[in-house]
This record gives structure tokens, sequence and C-alpha cells, in this order.
């Protein structure tokens, strides 16, 4: 089985910040559409498993967590088993980002499944 770890502060940027690439000037390098797009969907897509390590920093913005776990089944054609088989996240001391990713994947389900946005 082929695994990959990705420590986001390292592999990705030290201060992820934003939704989408076009929300402020550091964004396509930051924001939880780049990350999703350069990194993590193509990661989910070459291996059996990928591990996201969110320790380091403790100020992850709700829109860069949705956009970036969120997103793989809004745009990306996950669904929510494809990630529950493949996707491991985790932070050293803040289990509130863990719940706040849990909950976007779910809402992302639930759209993908009824067509109708969810908050």
């Amino acid at each position: 089985m082929s695994e990959k770890l990705i420590t986001l502060i390292n592999d990705f940027h030290p201060k992820p910040y934003g939704r989408y690439n076009k929300d402020c000037p550091t964004c396509p390098e930051t924001s939880g559409e780049a990350f999703r797009t350069k990194i993590l969907a193509k990661d989910l897509r070459a291996f059996d498993k990928v591990i996201v390590d969110l320790s380091g920093r403790n100020r992850y913005g709700r829109s860069f967590l949705d956009e970036a776990f969120g997103g793989l089944i809004r745009k990306d054609g996950f669904t929510k088993l494809d990630l529950d088989n493949k996707l491991i996240y985790k932070h050293d001391n803040l289990e509130s980002i863990l719940i706040i990713i849990e909950d976007r994947i779910k809402k992302a389900e639930q759209f993908r499944i009824s067509g109708k946005e969810l908050d």
C-alpha cells in the first residue's frame, strides 16, 4: 500500500490563508484552492493513503479548510467514502480543526447527493 505524508506548513505554505486563488495577492500560493489543486487532490489520486498533518499552525480559516477538504467532493469528484478510505488528517494540539474539516466534508457530501447548498 502506498502512503504519502503531507506536512502542510512545510510542504505547502507556513501561513495558509484564503479560500480561492483570487482572494488576495498571496492566495495563489496560500489558499485552500491552491493546496487542494496543487497537492492534495493529486496525491489522493496517486496514493492509497494520504495523511495531512496540520500541526505547527493553530490559525486555519474555515474557508481555507472548506475549500481544501470540502472542495475535494464539490470540485474534484471524490465522495465522502473515498475520503474516509484514503484520507487521514491530524493536528497535534487542536481537535477543533479536525471537527471543522469533518463538518465541511459532510456538508460537501450532502450537497453532492442532494444538489442543495447547505450551511
